[in-house]
């Protein structure tokens, strides 16, 4: 097989934008080109998407008033067939993942500020929820802070604690699943980021030891130690970006191999490219993205794929192994108001 199907999830008319659901695409693995196949879920403003780890099952979150998630069936041509709808009990879901062992999906509730858990079953199938905990607090941004705002559930794939990130509370709040229950059990204190921070995503290094977290509203990343024990130990900041203007990190991620570190920066178009050779991420370049509002990007097979939301595309790169530096491959691929790209 030389090609495999890549899913992209984008905002729908229900939240302003211009897309009709979740879009499959068949990605060449040689040359990483994108050949859209169209529409395959139409379902309201499925802004994250997300795969059991085992199963051919994708969940989508639906950021509306009333979240909600949506779980498919994912056939050999890419094609979903529905499983169930649930409520995710709070608004504007934004983020969410499965837990490691296939057994629960755990959802960021942005406009709820709360982590909901849903039990899968053996068909990988969410259930009711089992739990749903809500964040209390506020930052110093009386618009973007003045409540909590969870935006990204990131479960250890070892046996640490699931680390949820709160933009409103300048906050990362770390619990235990309980597997048999499907409740979230909080180990305190939660670590507080620097005042005004808005942190946003979170990524984590291969070697399980480091983490870096993306700051929107104060255009930074954070670098942590990951004990064993489950405590976040900072180890310092930086710029998320070289350019001059407004910035504003979305998504943050290691590359393969744990060289490097890529953040997108909304407001300039770029993805930053960090080494991680040092005790604190080097930058070593940034590229333009063609777009001035990079939500969403992905690294899958010596390629990299960014999905700009007010553009209306998702643009192809082809990552040299060694620099670690992108370079644009051909042209930006036509998709409504993507916001989050799947392989």
């Amino acid at each position: 097989m030389t090609s495999d199907i890549v899913h992209i999830g984008g905002y729908t008319a229900a939240s302003g934008g211009r897309g009709d659901g979740i879009v499959a695409a068949r990605r060449d693995r040689g040359s990483g080109e994108l050949t859209p196949l169209g529409t395959v879920a139409a379902t309201e403003s499925p802004s994250f998407l997300a795969r059991h780890p085992t199963l051919p099952v994708l969940y989508a979150v639906n950021e509306l008033a009333e979240g909600r998630v949506s779980a498919f069936g994912v056939g050999q041509g890419g094609e979903l067939t529905p499983l169930a709808v649930r409520s995710t009990g709070g608004a504007e879901p934004c983020h969410l993942a499965v837990a490691p062992d296939g057994g629960h999906l755990l959802v960021a509730n942005y406009g709820g500020g709360s982590v909901a858990v849903l039990p899968l079953d053996a068909r990988g199938v969410p259930g009711e929820r089992s739990d749903l905990v809500r964040h209390e607090g506020h930052g110093p941004d009386p618009e973007r802070q003045e409540k909590p705002h969870c935006h990204m559930v990131s479960p250890d794939p070892g046996a640490g604690p699931l680390l949820a990130v709160d933009l409103g509370t300048d906050s990362i709040y770390r619990y235990d699943l309980d597997a048999g229950s499907g409740r979230l059990v909080p180990r305190a204190p939660r670590v507080r980021t620097a005042a005004g921070t808005g942190p946003r995503h979170l990524a984590r290094h291969p070697d399980g030891r480091r983490c870096w977290v993306a700051g929107e509203l104060d255009a930074t990343v954070t670098a942590y130690e990951l004990t064993a024990e489950g405590d976040l130990r900072q180890r310092g900041r930086i710029e998320a970006s070289g350019r001059a203007g407004h910035v504003q990190p979305s998504e943050i991620a290691v590359g393969p191999g744990g060289r490097f570190l890529y953040v997108g920066n909304r407001g300039v178009g770029t993805v930053a490219v960090f080494a991680l050779d040092g005790d604190l991420p080097r930058l070593v370049a940034e590229v333009a993205t063609g777009g001035e509002w990079p939500r969403h990007f992905v690294l899958v097979g010596g390629h990299l794929y960014v999905a700009d939301e007010r553009a209306d595309m998702v643009r192809v790169f082809r990552v040299d192994p060694g620099s670690g530096v992108p370079e644009p491959l051909g042209e930006p691929v036509e998709v409504p108001s993507p916001t989050c790209v799947l392989p």
